[in-house]
């Protein structure tokens, strides 16, 4: 299976469980490309971005793992373009 770009986006409304999505995240850590963590303290919760260069079957895995956590909500938006080979 070919390698998709894709934006994770994360809504983490409880912060309990932010080790249960930081342990995830590193466990894909080797298709991870860039993340961003914004804590947004005035409503108590923590949004993050993970983009990812991986297999559709691995990002809807860790999408749908982060997703089945208690307060934790995500959305998933692959790119349409495959991954050109060098040559």
């Amino acid at each position: 299976m070919e390698n998709r770009l894709s934006v994770i986006s994360i809504i983490v409304e409880d912060t309990s469980v932010a080790g249960e999505v930081n342990e995830l995240l590193h466990n894909y850590g080797n298709y991870i490309v860039g993340r961003m963590g914004i804590p947004y303290r005035d409503r108590g919760i923590s949004i993050i971005c993970v983009v990812i260069d991986a297999p559709g079957d691995v990002t809807s895995a860790l999408s749908g793992k982060l997703g089945m956590l208690k307060g934790v909500t995500t959305k998933t938006i692959v790119a349409k373009q495959k991954n050109k080979k060098e040559g």
